[in-house]
């Protein structure tokens, strides 16, 4: 299948089903010599993984990575790096109802017209079981971009449903089951869960990501830009419909004397360009938010066709996330960083000796 694989210099593959025995990632291009073990991987899939809330699918998958190559003891030899997570809570039973019928909103029409057949369990391959993998391989990109240059990933939820959520602080974000920067909301995001998932409902949400403390000059005009690869990333995460960088579409509605981002000896003075500009990163943080759409798979009876193209109704049972945004955030962050370690190799390759002509300013004003 083509469209399993991201990035140039350091290239993630997936691999996998979401009822077959196992998923995993080959990550192929990670410089030798950084300490590594299935440990330094686990932490962002504990935040990922289901079951951890009444608010997410119940299927309980412990998500333990293995580690099967590239590692020789305890350090990243440089060549392909082999990920694998075994699946053990699968009920493929829950898919037989719509193993000949097509689910509104979800993947099942399109990959049957595309490839002729389809793994209608789970969704198959384009289950968002698939985004572990994909967080377990991030892990490695994490830990080598925190090492070279400081740079971390922050992920959290700015709006569910219909409910924006304001910034109260980074340290509520790991203390509420919905990655939420606010804690004095967490009993009105519950009531509303809970009223959805009574409707037999879904609802949507939207998701800030940042990549701070990074090094300039990230990035290729004009094709790869760091913001294009970005959104390209961030658009290959399951139900994301949009993305926006930065100011995004409310640049629309601003006069350039305010969206251009004044620079001073001490820093810029604001970062309506997100952290990039002509495609290249700035040093200061990058912003990026995206848009996730409701969840497909509901109680709720929509009307759909069968394989004969003849209508039919449906109502999708199983173990559902009724948002799939709650568990968002660390694939958020995984796929951002996933592409600057990309851009970063890339850029240490072409550009690795170059010596800033104007000295660097700071990335912000304090």
């Amino acid at each position: 299948m083509a469209g399993s694989s991201l990035g140039t210099l350091f290239t993630t593959t997936t691999f996998g089903e979401s009822h077959g025995p196992a998923i995993g990632a080959i990550v192929d291009g990670c410089p030798p010599g950084m300490a590594l073990c299935a440990a330094d991987l686990q932490h962002d899939l504990d935040r990922r993984r289901p079951g951890t809330s009444r608010h997410v699918t119940q299927r309980q998958e412990a998500d333990q990575v293995e580690i099967l190559s590239g590692v020789y003891e305890g350090k990243t030899t440089g060549t392909p790096i082999a990920l694998i997570i075994r699946n053990t809570d699968q009920r493929s039973q829950d898919y037989s109802d719509i193993l000949n019928t097509f689910r509104p909103g979800h993947a099942d029409y399109t990959y049957q017209q595309k490839y002729g057949l389809r793994d209608p369990r789970g969704g198959g391959r384009s289950s968002a079981r698939l985004t572990a993998p994909v967080v377990a391989a991030a892990g490695i990109a994490k830990k080598w971009l925190k090492e070279h240059y400081g740079t971390y990933f922050v992920a959290y939820m700015t709006q569910l449903g219909e409910i924006p959520i304001p910034f109260e602080s980074v340290e509520h974000i790991s203390n509420n089951p919905f990655f939420a920067p606010n804690q004095t909301m967490i009993a009105e995001l519950e009531s509303y869960m809970d009223a959805l998932r009574r409707d037999g409902d879904s609802c949507g949400a939207r998701i800030t990501v940042q990549a701070k403390k990074m090094p300039i000059g990230l990035g290729d005009p004009l094709f790869d830009k760091l913001d294009a690869d970005i959104a390209h990333a961030m658009m290959g995460i399951n139900a994301v419909k949009g993305v926006e960088i930065g100011s995004g579409f409310q640049c629309v509605t601003e006069r350039g004397s305010f969206h251009g981002d004044e620079l001073f000896p001490d820093g810029f003075a604001t970062n309506h360009a997100g952290g990039v500009l002509g495609g290249i990163s700035t040093g200061q943080d990058l912003d990026i938010s995206i848009a996730i759409k409701p969840t497909s798979s509901i109680l709720t009876t929509k009307n759909s066709i069968d394989m004969h193209g003849q209508p039919i109704q449906v109502q999708t049972k199983g173990r559902h996330d009724p948002c799939v945004g709650i568990r968002a955030a660390p694939i958020a962050e995984a796929m951002l960083a996933l592409v600057v370690m990309d851009h970063a190799l890339r850029h240490r390759a072409q550009c690795g000796e170059v010596v800033y002509i104007t000295p660097a300013i700071a990335a912000q004003r304090p």
